[in-house]
Formats: structure tokens, sequence, C-alpha cells
């Protein structure tokens, strides 16, 4: 999505041109990266939650191979 970018088409009707307008946002993620950016998180903030994201992700797939081990 381009600044100024017209979005208008001739005989459009708003209901139509507001859902076009949602799917260009969404695609372009621009409110998920308004959401990311609405606080300052420092870097070692960042990393934290990096990490706990990790060890998060790394418990799921445990917990998955667990699931998978305990059928057989």
């Amino acid at each position: 999505m381009k600044d100024g970018e017209s979005f208008d088409s001739d005989g459009e009707s708003f209901d139509s041109l507001l859902k076009r307008f949602r799917k260009k946002v969404s695609r372009a993620r621009i409110l998920s990266e308004v959401r990311k950016r609405r606080f300052y998180v420092s870097k070692s903030e960042q990393r934290h939650r990096a990490l706990r994201k990790a060890i998060n992700r790394e418990r799921r797939r445990q917990r998955k191979v667990r699931r998978r081990l305990r059928r057989m």
C-alpha cells in the first residue's frame, strides 16, 4: 500500500471500498506493526521475550512428541 494511493473506483459502494481497504491494510500488516511498536521495548527485553517464546515453542513441540509416543 502506497502513501496517497486512491482507493475509490467508479460506482463502487462504500462497503466494498471499506472491505477492500481493510484487506490491503491486513495484507500489508500495518496494524500488527503499529501494535508491536506502540511501546518502547529495550534490546534486553526483546531478547528475553524471544527466549521465552523459544522455550514455550520447544515445550509445545515436546508435548506433541509425547502425545505421539503414548499412542503407540
